[in-house]
C-alpha cells in the first residue's frame, strides 16, 4: 500500500525562502478548530491542537482500514485574524484570533469522519473534540514565502509582504492570513523552524485593499 504524503506538493508546501511568490491554491478537506488568544499560554489552544491529533490520526487509521489508503497526517496549520491586523506585526498575541486545522483526504466523506470524531471523542475523553469540524476550505490565489527561523522572527517578513509585495502588484487581502508548521518546536532550535507564510490575495478593488 503506497503512503500520500502531502508535503509533497512542492507548489503547496516548499516555497522558495528567499522572496514571495503567488501560488493558486485548491479547495482541500481539513479538521478545524477556533479559538482567541496567546497559543503560548492559552488552555483552549492546547487542547484545540491536542484534539486535532488526536482525531487526524483516527481519520487516518479509518482510511488505511477501510479504503486501503494510507497517507502521513499533515502538518498543523493556523490561520489568523484581528480586529487590528498590525498585532501581528507587533505580535500582540493576546489579540490574536485563530483557526488551527490538520488536512484531511479527500476520500472520507462527511459521515465517515462525523462518525470517527463521535468515537474519538467518546474513547479519547478529550473535552473540545466536540467542537472540531470537517470543512471544505478554498484559498485560492495566495501570496506565500518560506520563513526559517523563530516564529517571533515572522514580523519583518510579514511587513514586507504587507506593504511592499501585496500592494506593489495591485493586489489586496482576499482571506485570513495562514501559516504552515513544518517543524516542531519541541524537538528543532528556534533558528530551524520551517514555516510557510501564506496570505490568500485577489486582484486591488478601485476603493483600495480589505483585509478579512
Amino acid at each position: 500500500m503506497s503512503k500520500l504524503d502531502f508535503k509533497k506538493q512542492k507548489e503547496l508546501y516548499s516555497p522558495a525562502a528567499d522572496d514571495f511568490a503567488l501560488v493558486e491554491v485548491p479547495p482541500m478537506w481539513f479538521l478545524m478548530i477556533d479559538g482567541h488568544g496567546d497559543p503560548n499560554v492559552s488552555e483552549d489552544y492546547r487542547l484545540g491542537v491536542e484534539a486535532l491529533y488526536a482525531a487526524s490520526y483516527a481519520v487516518k487509521f479509518a482510511s488505511k482500514k477501510g479504503h486501503e489508503a494510507d497517507y502521513v497526517v499533515g502538518p498543523l496549520e493556523g490561520r489568523w485574524w484581528a480586529q487590528d491586523p498590525t498585532v501581528f506585526v507587533d505580535r500582540s498575541k493576546s489579540e490574536w484570533n485563530w483557526t488551527m486545522q490538520i488536512r484531511q483526504p479527500d476520500w472520507m466523506t462527511a459521515e465517515e469522519v462525523a462518525a470517527i470524531l463521535a468515537e474519538t471523542e467518546s474513547k479519547k475523553k478529550l473535552p473540545v473534540v466536540g467542537e472540531l469540524r470537517h470543512e471544505w476550505h478554498d484559498e485560492g490565489l495566495s501570496a506565500q514565502i518560506m520563513h526559517v527561523g523563530s516564529y517571533d522572527d515572522e514580523a519583518p517578513t510579514l511587513e514586507r509582504l504587507h506593504t511592499e509585495f501585496i500592494p506593489g502588484r495591485g493586489l489586496e487581502f482576499n482571506g485570513k492570513h495562514h501559516e504552515i508548521y513544518l517543524g516542531d518546536p519541541r524537538k528543532s532550535a528556534p533558528e530551524k523552524l520551517r514555516t510557510v507564510l501564506r496570505q490568500p490575495v485577489r486582484q486591488a478593488s478601485a476603493t483600495g485593499a480589505t483585509r478579512a
